[in-house]
């Protein structure tokens, strides 16, 4: 009897232990989830001024965590939720070095928004070169360990550049093997790393091994505040600049409407294709908003190809709408200045 009742508590243990697992421990797979829809009054001011008009500009985000047993059986069943591999996610990228590319996005899309506003508004600005940022270092790179993903790169061998572009040309111009100088910040210190050119596999030329874009800030008087918190990506771009722009301008555009939305802003101010547009539309439509702004990106035929069955942003968010059963109204959009069209009709 004593052997039974042990073993009984064994099997009670070892069941509560799986049960554990199952809620706990994470597993190389994340969820994606509709996020929050966020009110931009309470994120941008400019020239420390709040948006006090009616309405509100939103954006719009997914949540993501990392996925369990449990939580990944959950999302089978639940609508606007998708399991997603870690490798697909953060394309094998740490999760540190994930986030600070976030952040990276996230600081270019308010450059680019602020920008475009500043266009719309006729307002004076400057963009200014910060240095080249780091998107990704190469394994085979001798400058890795030293130079990091979310670096800026601001001299090689002592020269100073205007562009990334720039600052390649120089690169290619020198020797296979042969040793840079490399000036680059990282966490705000200012460092040096002096390591050998490497043959880059796409053009045999030499290089450092990294993967990089322009570092990019902008300068104006008219001083505009953008404080997204832990918020990461690109794909608030569209709704920060009309944000911003409403207030550059100081005129109801909203017309007391709830108004959210989606899209990247390149420095064009074209709206860009953005990923997990149905959560994002399910955020806004539980949010209460009535009009919803989605890029109405092209669909190329290598797009087709590579992946049938795809959509654009708007013909998915019009699907998502529809399987919501709600009465918010998506909006296409291939500019910032479409979204200003469809907001001065709106009187």
């Amino acid at each position: 009897m004593k052997k039974n009742k042990l073993v009984k508590r064994l099997l009670l243990i070892f069941v509560a232990l799986v049960a554990v697992a199952c809620v706990v421990v994470p597993l190389p797979y994340y969820i994606e989830e509709p996020g929050d829809t966020i009110n931009l009054k309470e994120l941008i001011t400019v020239n420390d001024q709040k948006d006090d008009q009616k309405g509100s500009f939103s954006l719009t985000s997914v949540g993501i965590r990392r996925a369990t047993v449990f939580t990944m059986a959950k999302a089978k069943f639940e609508p606007f939720y998708e399991i997603i591999s870690a490798e697909d996610l953060t394309g094998g990228a740490s999760d540190e070095e994930y986030l600070q590319i976030q952040q990276f996005y996230m600081e270019t899309s308010q450059n680019f928004a602020i920008e475009q506003a500043m266009k719309l508004a006729n307002k004076p600005y400057e963009m200014k070169y910060k240095g080249v940022y780091v998107l990704g270092v190469e394994k085979n790179s001798n400058f890795a360990g030293k130079i990091s993903i979310g670096d800026t790169i601001t001299k090689a061998d002592g020269k100073e550049f205007t562009s990334s572009d720039e600052f390649m040309k120089y690169v290619k111009s020198q020797k296979v093997g042969q040793e840079m100088k490399v000036t680059y910040i990282h966490d705000g210190k200012t460092k040096e790393a002096t390591e050998k050119l490497i043959k880059l596999p796409t053009d045999k030329k030499p290089g450092i091994g990294i993967s990089l874009t322009d570092h990019t800030e902008i300068e104006s008087q008219e001083k505009v505040k953008i404080n997204a918190g832990s918020i990461g990506g690109p794909s608030a771009g569209l709704m920060f600049t009309l944000e911003v722009y409403q207030q550059l301008v100081d005129k109801d555009l909203r017309h007391g409407q709830k108004i959210a939305g989606t899209g990247t802003m390149d420095s064009e101010g074209n709206v860009g294709r953005i990923g997990g547009i149905d959560k994002k539309v399910a955020s806004a439509s539980a949010s209460g908003a009535k009009i919803f702004f989605a890029p109405n990106d092209e669909i190329t035929k290598e797009m087709k190809k590579a992946q049938p069955g795809i959509k654009s942003n708007y013909e998915e968010a019009k699907a998502a709408v529809k399987k919501l059963d709600t009465d918010m109204k998506i909006v296409p959009v291939k500019t910032a200045q479409d979204a200003i069209d469809y907001l001065a009709q709106m009187k």
